[in-house]
C-alpha cells in the first residue's frame, strides 16, 4: 500500500502542538516587511491557533 506524502505546502506554515492545537503564522510577514509599521512587525511574529474548524477541514492532510 502506498504512503501518505507530507503535503509540502501545510507543512511551511502549520505546525501540531503538544496538545494536539495547531499554531499557525500571520499573513503577510514573509517578505516586504521594510514599508510595514514596526507594530504591524511585532504583532505578526506571535503565533496564532488555528480555528476547530479549519482543523476539520485539514483532518486528511498530511503535515
Amino acid at each position: 500500500m502506498p504512503k501518505l506524502k507530507t503535503h509540502k505546502g501545510t507543512k511551511k506554515v502549520l505546525n501540531v502542538r503538544d496538545g494536539g492545537s495547531i499554531a499557525i503564522g500571520h499573513p503577510g510577514t514573509r517578505h516586504n516587511t521594510g514599508k510595514k509599521n514596526a507594530a504591524s512587525n511585532r504583532s505578526g511574529r506571535k503565533v496564532s491557533t488555528l480555528h476547530k474548524s479549519d482543523a476539520k477541514r485539514l483532518k486528511n492532510v498530511q503535515f
